[in-house]
């Protein structure tokens, strides 16, 4: 690859030199700077003149920036080093994920899951089942779910170092954001731009809904983020929600559905209430699944069918589903009495479908205490539409504690007054009793001694929920 080829294809602009720093150019890994050596290529979303200074002294071939500041220019044009200036750094990184597969991973084959709600689970389902039947596999979904963006170029670097220390990969299986964006603005088709560059056999897509407040104002605009993806997937096998409208006015060429409810459809996986059917026949029992939640048994057939698709032993795919442990807060169960779950339930369709499950678990006169960690510096609209699906879901039995988590997250979580008045407020309006703390060790603790052996407690929300696992193992 030429310097004037990348900068084309990212439609950038090229600074200084005009060719790859580097003597011996470049080694074909995009990084970031701190952990770049000769010959690799920088992608960053801004630069500054010191910034120039250390790419230069690390002898990188060239840095991609959206966003030169403070001298970068004139620091590149002054050491004659080369900078492309791109005004969408997603072309970049879609350029070095695309770049990287072919040249460290060209016989993979690939996985996209994209949507709003289950992408983790089923993408880390997907990569389990794969290793269970003796691949080598990778995945950019991890317990922290830290690499499942692909706004930097991450995961073209943790490629490079999986095949680099473990050898040909059979498999790559990649999450992508259906909605994306960088400092308040969206990335237009970012799922389908990053779907196109995986290049994927089997494309997933398990709902759209509601998230991502800002950069999206309304399901119409997530519907035509994902609009494009069935396109980028192309003769690949797309696995559709059949439950889920939008996604069924999708125009998939290969279409292979998933439904909770029986589907007369050749190719269909679905779940009937007690067992999960392919073409009549039964793969498994509602007692073989790892979790029995509505929400999560859709990931399964999502996985299940991926897996059908890529044409894996039916035995190594039942064998993968049952040995399955679930990712780090996916309604992962911290203690027994009383019975405490912990979801990452984050937006409106995703705390409804936690608390209705959970609900189902509920034994008769016992109290359900939904613990929810208010959204922080995530604007007002997400947060209405969160405590709308509050609303929604309280019931009888049910006891509401709100958290701002003030002791536990950073000032890019923190919650601001208005997010907590708009949950005050509409609360207020409907006649639902709530208690609001404003950290989260108190809220825990408060919650854990009100609550009897057999009542249950759970907790939802994203930042301002995540450490509570470590926090109740101080309490209890």
């Amino acid at each position: 690859m030429e310097i004037q080829e990348l900068t084309e294809a990212i439609e950038g602009k090229l600074i200084g030199n005009d060719e790859f720093f580097s003597i011996d150019g470049f080694t074909g890994k995009f990084t970031f700077l701190n952990d770049a050596h000769t010959g690799d290529i920088v992608i960053r979303h801004w630069i500054n003149d010191k910034g120039i200074e250390m790419a230069f002294d690390q002898n990188i071939a060239c840095l991609i920036t959206q966003n030169p500041k403070d001298g970068a220019i004139e620091m590149a044009e002054h050491l004659n080093f080369p900078l492309i200036i791109t005004d969408k750094i997603e072309l970049a990184n879609a350029y070095a994920l695309s770049y990287t597969i072919n040249k460290f991973s060209p016989n993979s084959t690939n996985i996209v899951i994209t949507g709003t709600n289950g992408k983790s689970t089923t993408s880390h389902l997907i990569y389990h089942i794969l290793k269970t039947a003796g691949f080598n596999v990778f995945t950019n979904t991890d317990s922290e779910s830290e690499f499942n963006t692909l706004i930097d170029p991450m995961v073209s670097k943790l490629i490079v170092d999986e095949v680099t220390k473990n050898g040909e990969l059979d498999y790559l299986v990649i999450e992508v954001s259906e909605v994306q964006g960088w400092l308040g603005k969206l990335m237009e088709h970012h799922a389908a731009l990053m779907s196109e560059a995986i290049n994927p056999k089997v494309g997933v897509i398990t709902n759209i809904a509601m998230d991502h407040i800002g950069l999206v104002n309304s399901i119409d605009d997530v519907f035509r983020e994902i609009t494009a993806v069935p396109k980028a997937i192309g003769d690949g096998v797309c696995v559709l929600n059949y439950d889920d409208d939008l996604v069924m006015k999708l125009d998939a060429e290969n279409p292979f559905y998933t439904s909770m409810s029986p589907l007369d459809e050749e190719n269909a996986v679905y779940y009937d209430g007690e067992k999960i059917i392919h073409q009549g026949k039964t793969l498994m029992t509602k007692e073989e699944l790892p979790f029995t939640g509505n929400h999560f048994i859709q990931n399964i057939l999502s996985a299940i069918a991926s897996c059908i698709s890529l044409r894996i032993n039916e035995n190594d795919i039942i064998e993968g589903v049952k040995s399955y442990k679930a990712l780090n807060r996916r309604f992962a169960k911290l203690n027994d009495e009383p019975l405490i779950y912990d979801d990452f339930a984050h937006n409106p369709d995703g705390i409804k479908a936690t608390i209705s499950e959970t609900i189902k678990l509920l034994p008769p006169n016992q109290t359900l205490y939904v613990v929810c960690a208010i959204r922080g510096s995530r604007g007002v609209e997400i947060n209405q539409l969160n405590v709308d699906a509050l609303v929604e879901s309280v019931g009888d039995n049910m006891e509401l504690i709100l958290s701002s988590s003030n002791d536990v997250v950073n000032d890019l979580n923190f919650v601001e007054q208005e997010e907590r008045e708009v949950f005050f407020n509409t609360l207020n309006q409907n006649d639902i009793d709530f208690i609001h703390y404003d950290n989260l060790k108190e809220c825990l603790s408060e919650t854990y001694k009100k609550a009897g052996k057999n009542d249950i407690i759970l907790l939802i929300g994203a930042q301002g929920m995540d450490p509570a696992e470590s926090l109740l193992n101080e309490i209890i």
